[in-house]
């Protein structure tokens, strides 16, 4: 009996090289593994953003409201994940006309028959699914930057659906998933247009209806500076935005064994990296000072901008696309602020602004041969394209421009009419982390601040002094 377990032991042994042998995957297989390894890897990374934008928002309002900034990040995101899996992927990548996407609704993270717009990567739908999940949120988070210490919670809700649903995949159509633009020739390489310029014309038409926080402006119109609360939040915020634009765009590459990732990578950085110096020089020299949150919006800026170039741009044309950037996002946070636009993380300049300029550059500065390897249009006007590209372009951003901020308005506008967008006068001196959710986002800090203005008494007559009775902000 023991001699027959023996016998079978060795058999089965010599035959699991043979086994292994035949269930060798093929250079084809093993190349497509490594593609998914990489956008997975990419998808975690664009997801990650989202702890960038909640760190970047809190930092940048007031410390009454940073429980709420910082958790609305993760409810809108679960909105966004459950609206973009029943229609909204669809909307943007399902086989459909020149508008709009009209199949793979509720997808079932397998069949990809219904989007032939993204069959040109060969990995699993369920990753390609995820990526795009992350591209979709983060443009809604921008978009909640003009709602900032002012909007109600319910408004999250819904016009998180309406977005994710209504306006986000429209353009997404157009420019990624075989619309009208896509045919011209647009290129947008991972979305200054789609992604950014969406989400800072929806936060634009919020800003305009929600009107400025109380004690933003004086009578005579003059602004009045309202500081974040943690600037050492919104420093981290940015760092992890800037790790992130990394599977935001060398993930577009959907792969990784062309070696594109690589370079897109590294014209992302450089972008980054003038987008920071050349907005802290022009603070300098404007403000008398060295402004850290002009550095921040800097970066940001340049990163927003290279993202629709960054595959079709040699190395020194990503370095002056994001100096350029940087430094008409200064200008232009000042411009808005005097013209009354109370925008309190900058979501228009930053992503809007700069979205623009991005896009047009490719027009500009994208050369015959990496078009030719990854592009779908033109060379740039500056290599002997001609005009075509950039007038491409520019139609893809005044359509994109037009029709995010018109129905924004009016979904809004409605919104505002029925439910209301705004949170009420008390209730926003108070602060939404107590109005909204029934707490303090720093508890201990209000503890001991509350303790200190008890025992602040005058010797004599027993009166609580005039500092003391000050409610805190």
């Amino acid at each position: 009996m023991m001699s027959r377990v023996l016998l079978s032991a060795v058999l089965l042994c010599l035959s699991l090289p043979l086994a292994a042998q035949a269930a060798e995957p093929t250079t084809t297989e093993l190349a497509s593994a490594i593609d998914a390894a990489w956008v997975m890897v990419a998808a975690i990374l664009v997801i990650l953003m989202q702890g960038g934008f909640a760190l970047l928002e809190t930092g940048a309002t007031r410390m009454k409201n940073a429980g709420h900034v910082a958790a609305k990040t993760i409810l809108t995101f679960g909105i966004c994940s459950i609206a973009f899996w029943a229609l909204g992927f669809g909307l943007t990548f399902g086989d459909g006309n020149d508008l709009i996407g009209m199949s793979g609704f509720f997808f079932d993270g397998t069949d990809e028959s219904a989007f032939s717009s993204l069959s040109f990567a060969a990995i699993p739908p369920g990753i390609k699914f995820l990526f795009q999940l992350g591209f979709a949120g983060v443009s809604l988070a921008i978009a909640w930057g003009g709602f900032a210490e002012r909007a109600k919670l319910s408004v999250y809700f819904v016009f998180g659906v309406l977005f994710t649903v209504v306006i986000y995949p429209v353009i997404g159509h157009w420019v990624w998933g075989g619309g009208w633009l896509a045919q011209l020739g647009m290129q947008d390489f991972a979305g200054s247009t789609v992604v950014h310029l969406q989400g800072a014309m929806a936060a634009l038409a919020a800003t305009i209806l929600l009107k400025p926080r109380i004690g933003k402006y004086n009578p005579d119109g003059s602004s009045n500076v309202i500081p974040g609360h943690n600037q050492v939040y919104t420093v981290l915020g940015v760092i992890i935005l800037w790790v992130g634009w990394f599977g935001f765009n060398a993930g577009s590459t959907f792969g990784s064994t062309s070696g594109m990732f690589g370079y897109v990578a590294m014209t992302t950085n450089l972008a980054a990296a003038a987008g920071a110096v050349a907005a802290l020089i022009v603070s300098w020299v404007v403000m008398g000072k060295a402004d850290i949150p002009s550095m921040l919006n800097g970066v940001l800026a340049a990163l927003v901008a290279i993202t629709a170039a960054c595959a079709f741009v040699e190395p020194w044309a990503a370095c002056l696309i994001g100096a350029l950037a940087g430094i008409i996002t200064f200008y232009t946070a000042v411009y808005f602020d005097r013209l009354g636009i109370d925008d309190p993380v900058y979501a228009f300049s930053v992503h809007g602004i700069a979205g623009i300029w991005g896009t047009l550059s490719t027009g500009l500065f994208a050369t015959p041969e990496l078009v030719e390897q990854v592009g779908i249009g033109q060379a740039g006007l500056f290599y002997g394209g001609g005009l075509y590209q950039l007038g491409v372009q520019a139609l893809g951003v005044f359509g994109a421009m037009l029709y995010v901020f018109s129905v924004s308005f009016v979904v809004l506008a409605i919104m505002k009419a029925t439910m209301g967008l705004r949170v009420t006068e008390e209730e926003e001196v108070i602060g939404l982390d107590v109005s909204e959710h029934g707490e303090f986002g720093y508890p201990e800090l209000l503890k001991t601040e509350s303790m200190h203005r008890e025992n602040r008494i005058k010797p004599a007559g027993g009166e609580v002094s005039a500092s003391a009775s000050n409610p805190a902000t």
